[in-house]
């Protein structure tokens, strides 16, 4: 579609136009006023490469994608938290026990109040156990307590605080997510790429069929000057009566036409440096083009070069990879997992230890025996989006081959077909100078002379049409071999 403005605009300038006694040189013709300075085709692709917008945001596709290592990588590295809370309770409990005991005989001192007397044959503890001594029976020994403390086991504002840290140690779905980020992160990085170069390829093709509609212009101009020359000659011969009104008639006739061919091609021209701006994130299109050079035309073993340059064919094949790792992250699923933990609290309430602090580590070890059927459904999933991916792999490969092929063919007719058109251009010339001399002797009459004008018009915008599609043909060879990358 690149080329269709120039070919509409081409084919509407394709009009009988007024007879020119001779070509004249660019120099000596009129030409527009520049819209301002020269944008050369490498500051153009330079510029859409620092200031596009599309390819902005995929650079920041590429930088989210860039996290995907970090992330995964965050679930094997050791995770601390640390957390803290605040409690009212309605009631403050406390429990009270012995700090220790005294031990006392109860049959050679005095007994406490309200204890009973030892009964005889009571079990005597400094002998050995026997049936006439026997153990658990009654004895005349009594513990007293020595002192009492109490423990707050529930205070009533109750302040704690924790610190836990955990370790991943045997992970193997982990391990395969970060094999996997590492090769996501190359697609995207591949995705880029290619993102890049269709970007840097359509504006070439932009700049390509702006400096065609600027050689247009140009025509159109020479052509302009022609007519109006013609014309006033016609207007003088006329009012000498050398040629009838007819004559003259037809040369305005001539003369307007080719102001309103003008017209097209102007503003042809601006509406593609108006696309082209807006490709290189300009404000303004007040630039002129210039003509630049033609692309070179790669050799070799394209077919594969393609295989092997291409970011597109690269990315199909990396999409493979990454739907492998992920379906090996699903046989991971069944397999156990083996963390490390460790503790450490602070409370107000000291409790039954009698501490205010307290720690604990440890090995945790879980293993998902049955999911319900999750996993299965998860890896036939993932065996269908592997099997997509080959199919995908197969089809670039072949697409690539295909455009190659094709592309080549193009290049070759496009030569043809120039090299044909500078051959038109050529017998159109001499056809005009032949049928001008003739005209002058008075052999040849005027609609002779304004035919071949029409056809030497035709035979020059035919020759800059010919000459984009060879430019352009050129740069779809390369693009179609993964060659195409002027910007790196």
């Amino acid at each position: 579609m690149i080329g269709l403005t120039l070919c509409l605009a081409l084919a509407a300038q394709a009009q009988p136009a007024s007879p020119q006694p001779a070509p004249p040189t660019p120099e000596a013709l009129p030409a527009s006023p520049p819209a301002g300075p020269v944008l050369t085709l490498d500051d153009a692709l330079g510029q859409v490469q620092a200031r596009n917008l599309d390819l902005r945001a995929a650079r920041s596709r590429l930088e989210q994608a860039n996290q995907l290592s970090a992330k995964a990588w965050s679930g094997y590295l050791p995770q601390l938290g640390a957390g803290a809370s605040y409690t009212h309770n309605n009631v403050e409990a406390a429990v009270s026990f012995p700090t220790g005991y005294y031990v006392r005989d109860s049959a050679t001192g005095a007994v406490p109040p309200g204890s009973q007397q030892p009964q005889p044959g009571a079990f005597d503890p400094s002998l050995p156990a026997s049936p006439t001594n026997p153990p658990g029976g009654p004895t005349t020994l009594l513990l007293y307590p020595a002192g009492v403390e109490t423990a707050v086991v529930q205070a009533l504002d109750q302040l704690g605080a924790q610190i836990q840290l955990t370790q991943a140690i045997f992970a193997p779905g982990v391990w395969s997510g970060i094999r996997t980020a590492g090769e996501s992160e190359r697609l995207a990085a591949t995705n880029l790429e290619s993102t890049r170069r269709d970007i840097l390829f359509g504006a070439a093709q932009l700049y390509y069929n702006a400096a065609a509609l600027k050689q247009a212009v140009a025509v159109q101009e020479r052509i302009l000057a022609t007519n109006r020359d013609h014309e006033r000659d016609a207007r003088v011969r006329y009012e000498a009566g050398a040629v009838n009104k007819m004559t003259l008639l037809r040369a305005e006739i001539d003369r307007a036409r080719t102001e309103q061919d003008l017209k097209r091609a102007q503003i042809a021209y601006a509406q593609a440096r108006v696309s082209l701006a807006t490709l290189l994130d300009r404000k303004d299109s007040a630039f002129e083009v210039d003509v630049p050079r033609e692309p070179a035309r790669p050799e070799g073993d394209l077919q594969a070069r393609a295989l092997s340059e291409r970011p597109d064919v690269r990315a199909a094949r990396q999409t493979v990879t990454v739907d492998e790792r992920q379906r090996e992250g699903v046989y991971t699923g069944y397999v156990p997992t083996v963390d490390a933990f460790a503790h450490y609290r602070w409370s107000n309430v000291a409790g039954f230890t009698g501490l205010y602090t307290s720690w604990d580590l440890g090995l945790s070890v879980n293993w998902n025996l049955f999911d319900g059927g999750l996993r299965e459904a998860n890896l036939r999933e993932a065996r269908a989006r592997l099997a997509e991916a080959e199919s995908s792999r197969a089809s670039a490969e072949a697409k690539a081959l295909d455009e190659v092929k094709r592309a080549q063919l193009d290049l070759e007719s496009a030569v043809a077909n120039r090299a044909k058109a500078e051959e038109e251009v050529s017998l159109a010339r001499e056809n005009h100078r032949l049928v001008e001399v003739n005209f002058r002797a008075g052999t040849a009459t005027y609609i002779e002379v304004s035919d071949a004008t029409s056809a030497l018009v035709s035979a020059e915008l035919s020759k800059v049409t010919e000459s984009l599609n060879v430019d352009l043909a050129a740069l779809r060879l390369q693009k179609a071999a993964g060659l195409f990358d002027p910007v790196k």
